[in-house]
């Protein structure tokens, strides 16, 4: 063997050696260098939900914004305009007929009111929106300086805030229960997740699984790349505003685009959406890619990006931080997208690498 050490890229290129096992000078990697789980290097951080849930509660304020200054003058200019146009179209239709000139009068009437009606609607989801980020904030308070008065003035606000929805009827009599009788304030938010907050996440666990499956799917068998990416950016919208609605956020378009906002800061913070080459290798083996067709290996890729973009919209829509309950993971939710049987990655694995130092 040479008498210099070769790096690790042309450890695979040098010329065959032979040397005895028993030799002090030839190392083997230790059993566990080969068990590593790539979808660990995947999940992400909790820490980081924190930020992210205060964009949506306190977003951040700006000087003169120009863009929205230019958008907003836009905006009342081509009002003005379809005022005018109105006000001409009605006196027109006067002139023609009266009952034509009534008709067009109450079909405007109409649409301004749908109008309100829409902008209500998202001021609403946008109100809606705040008041979860800040029940959040608010029970993670509590929780981190276990103050027995702020969890419970946070459990009544979640008790307030879930009022309406029968789903949560038997979880509210028990956490109702509980108030009287747990004198910890970290305890009785405990007991709140439990009760009232854990049947959602099941669900919202169910509906996360779903998607990615759908994703990965649809996907693989797509014949072209633009319904590829059409479909995924479909269900990823639709997967953030199911969850939010499970959670009672209920957005509107605008509150939508906040909170994809706020989840997309998430994942940027705990690390790129994109998944690299070497982590696909992984996932799949060496033995079986040149099995996988790209196909495949896409679908998967895509799937895992939907289960990751859901669990970051799980971390921001919901109202309490994970106290007792365990925190979902990426491999429970979406691991059977990349599980590989044991006698294929036994297969693929060599029985041992020896190096001489």
């Amino acid at each position: 063997m040479s008498g210099t050490r070769p790096n690790d890229t042309d450890r695979w290129a040098r010329r065959p050696g032979a040397f005895r096992l028993d030799d002090p000078a030839v190392q083997t990697p230790e059993p566990d260098a080969f068990d590593t789980d790539p979808l660990e290097a995947l999940e992400l951080d909790e820490a980081a939900a924190h930020q992210a849930v205060e964009t949506i509660a306190h977003p951040p304020r700006h000087g003169i914004r120009w863009g929205a200054l230019a958008l907003s003058a836009g905006g009342a200019i081509v009002t003005l305009a379809i005022g005018v146009a109105f006000d001409a179209l009605l006196r027109d239709l006067f002139a023609r007929a009266d009952w034509l000139g009534w008709l067009g009068a109450a079909l405007v009437a109409l649409f301004a009111l749908a109008l309100l009606a829409l902008i209500g609607r998202e001021i609403a989801g946008l109100f809606r929106l705040k008041r979860l980020a800040r029940l959040r904030l608010d029970g993670e308070d509590a929780a981190e300086r276990n103050n027995r008065d702020d969890a419970e003035r946070a459990t009544r606000a979640l008790l307030g805030f879930y009022r309406d929805r029968p789903d949560t009827a038997k979880a509210r009599r028990l956490v109702r229960a509980h108030l009287g009788e747990i004198m910890d304030g970290r305890d009785l938010l405990k007991l709140t997740e439990r009760d009232l907050i854990a049947p959602l996440d099941r669900r919202a666990k169910s509906l996360i699984s779903g998607a990615a499956r759908r994703v990965s799917v649809v996907t693989a068998v797509s014949p072209r790349a633009f319904f590829d990416m059409a479909f995924v950016l479909w269900e990823t919208i639709r997967l953030v505003r199911r969850l939010a609605a499970l959670y009672g956020g209920r957005p509107g378009a605008l509150g939508l685009l906040r909170l994809t906002k706020a989840v997309l800061g998430h994942l940027a913070v705990t690390g790129s959406i994109a998944l690299g080459d070497t982590i696909v290798q992984q996932f799949v083996g060496h033995g079986i890619a040149g099995r996988l067709s790209t196909k495949l290996g896409e679908g998967v890729v895509n799937g895992l990006m939907t289960a990751r973009i859901g669990l970051s919209a799980m971390d921001v829509c919901r109202p309490l931080p994970f106290l007792s309950e365990e925190r979902p993971r990426l491999k429970d939710l979406a691991g059977n997208l990349v599980s590989l049987s044991e006698s294929d990655t036994s297969a693929d694995r060599p029985a041992g690498k020896f190096t001489k130092r």
